[in-house]
């Protein structure tokens, strides 16, 4: 537990006094070298050349190799390509690598980059859901195992780890970070890096990461992708900044530019928060990319002509053009004009060169070419297993009545509804060169998990029915066939099912394009034609089990009120109908836990478990009229965050600790028994969270300050124990200094961020 809140508070620690200069480092030797050798580079280089490296147009792919732009060719002969992305195979790479190192004149090689979010080839759960298993080990296992594929496959550059706290679920994005909470974000965030790059850049399997989206863009009005975004200082920096520069500390080789604005400047154009933030205060050396035409898309956002804008970019700090090309066909004109000057392209082109050669690039340009890697190290029988161990961790039990899980291996079920035998979605969104076709679907899994299990099956809806959002998601390629039948009738066929039946298992949800970039909803409701099926069910009177897939939490209240269990699967990947059939039968006990709240209903919305209090705070249980409250609905989630059950149940003692008073360059230990009382071993995350009774400004309700994923045997207890000390307790104050104040401290200990039992302590310097 040391570890994570060692972590955490030194990648937070930077945010202590943004105005003091980073300070100089000794160069080694072999920052040295690369210097002398970029300089002598950079000496040879041309305008065009220089500017060149700071484009990065998209090659489209087909399965018989690149489909270049128009233009691309002739542009990468000329050295005005700095990289491309959407193109891979060892082959394809190949083929562009070797038009550089062939017909340009400096010969420099090409970047690679790919939307490699939730694994390669093997596909893992849905970030989202990743977080999920409160496991950083096996977080940071995806992450490298996505990163020996990609680099397999021809890859040197992931644009990954999003690290975007959000707490809006409308918001389709969610599915792509890890939640609402910076803490675990942060911890989340540095073992992706981790993961990527290992301990070095040169190594052969080792790829860029691409910390986004700096900054804030988890926070966009309304839910509403690409929207405006406005928040204090204040909770800027002590809830939506610490990821990010925890992903810097970890040193992560790039950063993305968010599409927001940030205090009225959008990101691409903002020199306070790439160049005074980013690079000054928190010591970024890496390179800072563009979103897809962020910079084209400064001009609707208002700050000027094509022209204007990138040049505001590339002032702004600002390196590299994704696909935009204003870069490319303004930078020169506006040299001339005095706009900018040749530092500000020089320095830009120096931090692509420095990304190329850390990566070994200019040693060996082929050194992601190796097709016998290729065929050993993509889809192996050891990374699907992998996959599905990582699957089972992620998957959060929201409600057991009666013990009705785990199936007996033997049961009648009615297997039912659109998802249950599928194989297209299970992959969910951001799975690019994922195939859906080597997935494992729910209903392979069962059968596969319990052969003498008596399944009955029934289609019982379609996915979607609604013409509007359908027509959306196959023009984007969901693939979603409406079915022949009634929808009269495929219930009908359900309802008999679950008669025939001991138990009906639903498997309902989004379709996997129903979340990720662009697919913001203003419902969060199971669509109108799944919600019916599953009433026509539940009237049967028979036990339902609810298996959901989706990408944010859902508004999920009439569900939890009438069916007897819920199973949150997200869209765990290719290994996805194994790990949920694991669950189902019992070969694996539950234990994940939300790290996003699950809201009531929509209107909640945003709610997250580390809000401020009101002067009027509400206590859930008086009728009294003027407090914060609402009147049609409780203030409290369905779910909160942290919570999650198991097959097994576990106890907590009240915390204890060894003194009461922490104080400068001292810590107390508070410890907690937990015991597993129920019938099942399982596993349990033990979450420490801190209230700051008083502050010099508002403090929130409690924040998660620790957390330890423990295992336990039936019957058996153990001592848990978290350090709190003097930088747990620090946090941005009115002058956003970073420092601990005096005074009084509650600390929680519990399975849930609601389901606690407290202590108190104080702080004294």
């Amino acid at each position: 537990m040391k570890r994570h809140n060692l972590l955490f508070f030194l990648a937070v620690v930077f945010l202590a006094d943004t105005a003091t200069a980073q300070q100089k480092k000794t160069v080694s030797a072999a920052d040295l070298k690369m210097n002398s050798f970029i300089a002598n580079l950079m000496s040879k280089m041309t305008l065009d050349e220089k500017i060149g490296q700071l484009n990065l147009p998209a090659v489209g792919f087909d399965v018989t190799g690149p489909v270049l732009s128009e233009g691309v060719d002739e542009k990468i002969e000329k050295g005005l390509v700095g990289g491309v992305f959407n193109t891979f195979t060892p082959q394809a790479v190949e083929k562009l690598q070797k038009l550089v190192m062939t017909k340009s004149r400096l010969k420099i090689p090409l970047l690679f980059g790919y939307d490699v979010i939730h694994g390669h080839k093997t596909i893992f759960p849905i970030p989202l859901g990743l977080s999920t298993s409160w496991d950083l080990d096996l977080i940071e296992k995806s992450a490298r195992i996505a990163a020996r594929e990609a680099s397999a496959d021809g890859l040197n550059w992931t644009f990954s780890p999003m690290v975007d706290i959000a707490r809006d679920p409308r918001w389709g994005r969610m599915a792509e970070g890890a939640g609402e909470d910076p803490y675990l974000g942060s911890l989340i965030g540095v073992a992706m890096v981790k993961g990527y790059q290992t301990n070095s850049l040169s190594n052969k399997d080792a790829i860029l990461a691409c910390i986004k989206h700096f900054a804030l863009y988890g926070a966009a009005e309304a839910g509403r992708d690409y929207n405006t975004t406005d928040m204090s200082m204040i909770k800027m920096y002590n809830e939506y900044l610490p990821p990010y520069k925890a992903a810097v500390d970890a040193g992560a080789a790039s950063v993305m530019a968010s599409f927001n604005d940030i205090n009225g400047t959008p990101a691409t154009a903002n020199r306070w928060l790439l160049t005074d933030l980013l690079r000054n205060s928190w010591g970024f050396n890496g390179f800072v990319v563009s979103d897809y035409t962020g910079i084209n898309e400064l001009v609707p956002h208002g700050l000027g002509d094509l022209k204007t804008v990138s040049a505001k970019a590339l002032a702004a700090g600002t390196d590299m053009d994704m696909v935009g090309e204003g870069f490319l066909t303004t930078l020169k004109t506006s040299l001339q004009e005095k706009k900018i000057t040749i530092q500000m392209i020089d320095l830009a082109c120096r931090r692509m060169l420095e990304a190329k050669y850390k990566l070994g690039l200019f040693a060996d340009p082929y050194k992601y070419v190796n097709e016998e890697r290729a065929k050993t190290e993509i889809l192996s029988q050891q990374n699907r297993f992998d996959a599905r161990n990582i699957a089972e961790a992620s998957m959060v039990l929201l409600k057991n009545d009666n013990q009705v899980l785990p199936l007996k291996k033997k049961a009648r079920i009615a297997l039912i509804g659109p998802l249950a035998d599928d194989k297209r979605n299970m992959i969910g969104n951001w799975s690019a060169a994922g195939d859906w076709k080597k997935a494992i679907g729910v209903m392979e899994g069962l059968k596969s998990a319990a052969p003498d299990m008596d399944i009955t099956y029934a289609k019982g809806a379609n996915l979607v029915d609604d013409a509007a959002i359908l027509k959306q998601l196959n023009a984007n390629g969901a693939d979603i066939v409406a079915d022949e039948k009634s929808t009269d009738k495929l219930i009908s066929e359900a309802v008999s099912a679950a008669n025939k039946s001991d138990i009906a298992v639903l498997v309902l949800g989004e379709s996997a394009l129903m979340g990720g970039e662009a697919t913001s909803r203003t419902n969060l409701d199971l669509l109108p034609n799944q919600k019916a099926l599953l009433k026509a069910v539940t009237a049967t009177g028979k036990p339902v089990v609810l298996v959901l897939m989706n990408s944010r939490p859902l508004t999920l209240e009439w569900e939890d009120a009438n069916v007897t269990a819920i199973l949150e699967t997200w869209f765990g990947g290719t290994e996805a109908g194994n790990a949920i059939a694991d669950i189902l039968v019992g070969n694996y006990n539950p234990a994940g836990k939300l790290t996003t709240t699950f809201p009531r209903s929509i209107g909640q919305i945003p709610i997250y478990y580390n809000h401020k209090n009101t002067g009027r705070p509400y206590d859930g249980v008086s009728n009294e009229k003027y407090k914060s409250r609402y009147i049609d609905s409780s203030n409290d989630p369905l779910y909160p965050f942290g919570y999650g059950l198991s097959y097994t149940s576990f106890q907590y003692s009240t915390p204890g600790l060894n003194k009461a008073v922490v104080k400068p360059g001292q810590a107390i230990q508070v410890s907690v028994d937990v015991q597993n009382t129920g019938n099942f071993d399982g596993q349990e995350v033990v979450q420490l969270y801190i209230q700051d009774v008083y502050g010099s400004i508002t403090r929130p309700v409690k924040e998660l300050k620790g957390f330890q994923k423990i295992f336990l045997k039936k019957g058996e207890s153990k001592r848990v124990t978290f350090t709190i000390d003097e930088q747990m307790l620090k946090f941005f104050n009115a002058d956003l200094k970073f420092a601990a104040e005096p005074g009084d401290f509650n600390l929680f200990i519990g399975s849930n961020s609601r389901d606690v039992t407290a202590a108190k302590f104080s702080f004294s310097k």
